[in-house]
């Protein structure tokens, strides 16, 4: 059999998800056609690459290896792509949840204005680096720093974060909240993309327990079912409103930092201008 660009790109996802079920998801597929793949190139190289678990999979002293040739291998496949759109036939942006938020609309304006020639496309994809690592978008807005030396990222802004709870729910009534009214809940999060953790809560005001979600729909159902609270950027309040979830701003709460980021080998001039747009609009607000 022979190899195939997706039977790398589903190594190389699972290598970064650690499960065959997230990279399913980063890759918008399911996990059944996932482990076909991986298998399959098991099969055609007649090694073992990965050791599996009930809770994760890991490469092994093999697998690490192919798995450096495999994103090699992809680079190379993204360059010939690049090349052969010309290099600026648009510029694709990937985002996880919220893209730049209230913000979105003046970036897309702005870029229109000054870039008349070249589509601005918005792409979301539930992968830790948002669609950069597997070459689906050219640069890619984060709110947790990736730590990939591929991966070269730069600060464009910073967002307040709002709770999110059951509009049922007594903290509802509330003008704002404050860190300590989350203890003691349960509060939904995504581990692979989101930006809350149980270090942002001091050891007496800890929430009971963190449930993990599988991306945005996932998070706001159980939320507004009062199975959870929330806390995200006050981007994602924006682009989501949802019947049943009221955000409130977290007063207490450190600000989130958005960052921009793209391949180090790849430095376009249409990078540079658009994250010089997404911070300007951060500067003034941006809103509209």
């Amino acid at each position: 059999m022979n190899l195939e660009l997706r039977h790398l790109r589903a190594l190389v996802a699972v290598a970064e998800a650690q499960t065959f079920t997230d990279a399913a998801i980063a890759l918008g597929t399911s996990q059944a056609s996932v482990s076909r793949s991986v298998a399959a190139l098991e099969r055609a190289l007649g090694v073992r690459v990965f050791q599996r678990t009930t809770r994760r999979v890991t490469p092994t002293a093999t697998g690490h290896r192919i798995i450096e040739h495999a994103r090699r291998v992809l680079d190379e496949a993204r360059l010939l792509e690049e090349a052969a759109r010309g290099g600026a036939g648009e510029l694709r942006v990937g985002y996880a949840w919220s893209a730049v938020g209230s913000r979105t609309l003046a970036v897309q304006r702005r870029w229109e204005e000054s870039n008349p020639a070249v589509p601005l496309v918005w792409v979301q994809s539930g992968s830790p680096a948002a669609g950069l690592a597997n070459g689906t978008v050219d640069v890619a807005v984060v709110r947790k720093q990736l730590n990939d030396p591929r991966f070269a990222e730069v600060l464009i802004g910073t967002e307040r974060r709002y709770a999110a709870v059951a509009a049922t729910d007594p903290l509802a009534r509330r003008r704002f909240l404050r860190l300590a009214d989350f203890a003691g809940r349960t509060i939904a999060v995504d581990s692979r993309t989101g930006t809350t953790t149980a270090d942002l809560w001091s050891p007496e005001a800890q929430p009971a327990s963190l449930r993990p979600v599988q991306g945005v729909d996932d998070w706001l159902t159980l939320i507004s079912t009062g199975q959870a609270m929330g806390m995200s950027s006050e981007a994602t309040t924006a682009q989501y409103p949802r019947p049943g979830v009221a955000y409130k701003v977290v007063r207490d709460a450190p600000p989130i930092s958005v960052f921009l980021a793209y391949w180090k080998d790849d430095p376009s001039v249409l990078i540079s201008d658009f994250a010089r747009l997404a911070r300007h609009a951060y500067d003034d607000g941006g809103a509209g």
